[in-house]
Parts: structure tokens; sequence; C-alpha cells
């Protein structure tokens, strides 16, 4: 699958900002199914790529002139390869149990353990699908139900969700296992799903008899990942995997206004 990006993220103030830093991770990562054929990033200010620690590729963007907006476009074409059963083939360079560690967003709450001990019952990729199918029942999908601070536990008791809420569930039940499991941030072929186009699902890792390594998960779609799926950034939770965060100096109140859309080139 060849898939056209484009997401624009804007930001207005009311007053003048007289300084803003963010830390954007909105280029696909490299991976063995996933090429990238064209991207482009366009701001204003002043932009320093780095990697960061979980092998994400990121910019450090600097704007230090007056402004009101900040306006953040990314375009580009990439080509994903299907994956079988969710399987990838980079294991990458850390340690599995680098994505055993809790996080504010993603702790295992009691209300969670009981949740985890109905609905996880192994750590093959037929348990952990079945995982993800619990979750979907329980946590509806319900767009502006909760906010990018809003933790598994919230999303849990409150019944409703977004796919950040289902993979921040999701991680914190398998936490109660001690089983790796990482973040994913990235882009989907919506299709009729009617779900936003700006997506996040999980990476789990699994040791089955033919396989051993990561499993990709979307949790929201109850379906291991594969090519309609472009992933942008890993990482323990949200937090670490934002495309887009950061602070200012200034700028009063503050709106947002986030579009993007993929558009499927041809499949194979």
């Amino acid at each position: 699958m060849k898939l056209a990006i484009r997401h624009e993220t804007l930001y207005r103030y009311t007053s003048p900002l007289t300084y803003t830093i963010q830390q954007l991770r909105l280029t696909p990562r490299v991976e063995t199914h996933q090429h990238l054929l064209s991207w482009t990033i366009d701001t204003s200010g002043q932009r320093h790529a780095f990697t960061d620690a979980y092998g994400n590729l990121c910019h450090m963007l600097t704007i230090t002139d007056s402004h009101d907006t900040v306006r953040i476009v990314v375009t580009g074409e990439v080509e994903v390869l299907p994956l079988d059963r969710g399987r990838l083939l980079d294991n990458g360079t850390l340690s599995p149990l680098v994505f055993t560690v809790p996080t504010r967003l993603t702790e295992a709450t009691d209300y969670i353990q009981a949740f985890a001990e109905k609905n996880l019952h192994g750590t093959g990729s037929s348990e952990l699908l079945k995982l993800a199918e619990a979750i979907c029942g329980a946590v509806a999908y319900q767009s502006g139900a909760t906010a990018v601070t809003s933790t598994a536990n919230d999303a849990l008791q409150l019944g409703q969700g977004v796919c950040q809420d289902h993979a921040h569930l999701f991680i914190a039940c398998c936490h109660t296992r001690n089983i790796p499991v990482r973040y994913v941030s990235g882009y989907i072929d919506s299709g009729s799903t009617g779900h936003a186009e700006s997506h996040a699902w999980v990476d789990v890792w699994v040791e089955e008899l033919d396989f051993t390594g990561w499993v990709s998960i979307d949790v929201t779609h109850a379906c291991f990942a594969s090519d309609a799926h472009c992933r942008l950034a890993v990482a323990r939770d949200y937090d670490s995997a934002a495309p887009v965060s950061g602070v200012r100096r200034g700028g009063g109140e503050e709106s947002l206004d986030v579009s993007v859309k993929v558009v499927p080139l041809c499949a194979q």
C-alpha cells in the first residue's frame, strides 16, 4: 500500500508569543516494512533534526520572533508492506523490558487489575487480540469523550474514549502480567470506519513457537496492524510519542485546529 499523507496543525493565540519550542515526531519511522518515498515538513522558525531514545525521527522547532500563530504542515508518501499477523521484522535496539515500566497514563489500578484478570487469559497473539476485543466492548469509541491527559483508568471508568485510550488501557493490562508493550502513534487509511486518520495502537512482545518479537495490534479495531498503518513513533505512552508537544511564552488563550488526510494511492 502506498499512502499519501497531509497533516496540518495550526495553533492560534489571542495575543503575540515571544517564544515557542515544539518537539515534532512527524516523520515516519524507518522500518523493514515501511519505506519513505517523500516527506516534507513546512514550518516557520528553526528546526533541528535528532533521533530520540526510542529511535524515533524527531525535530526540535524553535520560533523566537513575535508571532500569534504556529502552523506545521507535513506532506509525503509512504509505502507500507503487509504484515503477517501483525508481526514486525525489526525488534529494535532496546530491550523489550524497557516497555514494562508503567507511566502516569498507563498505571494498572485495582480497577484495571480486575479487568485484566477477567479478560487477559494468555500471552499469545490470539489471547492478546481477545483483550483488544474486550477493551473495545468496555470503552466505546467516542470522539471528545477524553483528553490527552486522561489515563487508562479514566477511560475504563467512563466507558468511552478514543484510540489513545484504547492503547493506554491495553498497555496497562499487559503491565499486570509484565508483558512488554509499547504505544504507537501514526496514521491510518481509515476507509469507512469513520475514525480519525491520526491514529494510535500498540506493539506487544510475544514469544510463540514460530515467532518471538513485536506484534502490532490496532486495539480500536481489534485487529492486527498491517499496510493501512503508517508508523510515526513508538514509546511508553502518548506523552513520549506525541506528534507535537512543547511550551510557549506569552500568547494568551490558545486554540488548536488539526487536519489529517490519508489517501491510498495503490495496493500491491
